[in-house]
């Protein structure tokens, strides 16, 4: 087996995906040997909890061109993609989904925008089958609103799932953020893109690891990684209620002066004091967002540690 550069590296980062591993790998290797192009998968094992490192040691056993990357516990879809890219060897990589949701015969449209010069090519849903009424709504609702308060454009209803050039791979690689949020990051980077459209497919088996807490926490991993519009809202947030207040002191001193000072009020007092107290404890919340991002960055943890590695044409390597 050669250990010259593939053409082509997929990455797939796996989480208890073992139901789905021998139709990723029938489906892709279909396409990439129509493709005429060399090619690689880089299969990242993250923390998985059923068969999953099992088989896709099975894979490499049948394929050396299956390369298996098996991190030493679950850290995450976001640091498991990192670790795919960072192992990636291909003159372009395509992040995809194990679960199929991302149809591989897609890859061939990459490859030939890839072909015409565009350095990076996003994959854009035009529907997402398989998935509920609300979270549609929710991601459609997320992706506006964060494009409205971030300084990059953040290609709207476009998964992880697109093709990039070695050279973005380079330029990701030089990002050092621990706390990442790679829809963010794959736009900051620039570069010449386009985009494909196709429809998304209900899972291929198994279910969804994304809850409506997951999917809260990467909102909020995105918003606070690319705008710092909520601080400034707190801010603004917080002088309107002085003003608000301040003109509210000058109302009581004159109604104090002109018509005494009956003891009343006890209602409206108690509005003021939990009003003023949520806005408070709202802006600590906020600050504090972007604290514990600091407090993390500070740390410099590695993004993922690597316990075992099965590289294209070669035996085990520990790490």
């Amino acid at each position: 087996m050669t250990n010259s550069r593939p053409e082509v590296s997929l990455v797939v980062p796996c989480h208890d995906e073992a139901a789905n591993l021998s139709t990723l790998y029938g489906r892709v290797r279909a396409v990439m040997d129509e493709s005429g192009k060399s090619w690689e998968m880089v299969c990242i094992n993250d923390g998985s909890k059923d068969d999953t490192l099992e088989r896709l040691l099975t894979l490499h056993e049948k394929d050396p061109r299956i390369v298996v990357i098996d991190l030493s516990r679950n850290f995450g879809k976001e640091a498991a993609l990192t670790a795919g890219l960072d192992y990636a060897r291909g003159e372009c990589a395509i992040p995809l989904d194990a679960d199929l949701q991302d149809p591989p015969e897609l890859i061939p449209v990459l490859l030939a925008k890839w072909q015409e010069g565009y350095e990076v090519v996003n994959a854009v849903r035009l529907s997402r089958d398989g998935e509920s009424w609300a979270k549609r709504a929710s991601a459609h609702v997320f992706y506006r609103i964060l494009n409205r308060i971030s300084e990059v454009a953040i290609p709207e209803d476009t998964g992880d799932f697109r093709l990039l050039s070695r050279p973005v791979l380079e330029a990701i690689k030089m990002l050092p953020e621990r706390r990442r949020f790679m829809k963010g990051l794959f736009a900051w980077v620039g570069f010449r893109t386009t985009q494909v459209y196709y429809r998304r497919e209900p899972r291929n088996a198994g279910n969804t690891k994304w809850n409506y807490r997951r999917l809260l926490n990467l909102a909020v991993e995105g918003i606070t990684s690319f705008s710092q519009v909520p601080l400034r809202l707190a801010a603004h947030l917080g002088l309107m209620v002085s003003i608000l207040a301040f003109l509210y002191a000058i109302y009581m001193v004159i109604g104090t002066l002109v018509y005494g000072n009956p003891v009343k009020g006890y209602p409206s007092l108690m509005v003021v004091v939990l009003f003023l107290g949520g806005v408070q404890l709202l802006a600590l919340g906020i600050i504090g967002e972007y604290i514990s991002r600091i407090y993390e960055e500070s740390k410099q943890r590695p993004i993922y540690l690597v316990k075992n590695t099965w590289l294209r044409g070669t035996d085990r390597k520990d790490d």
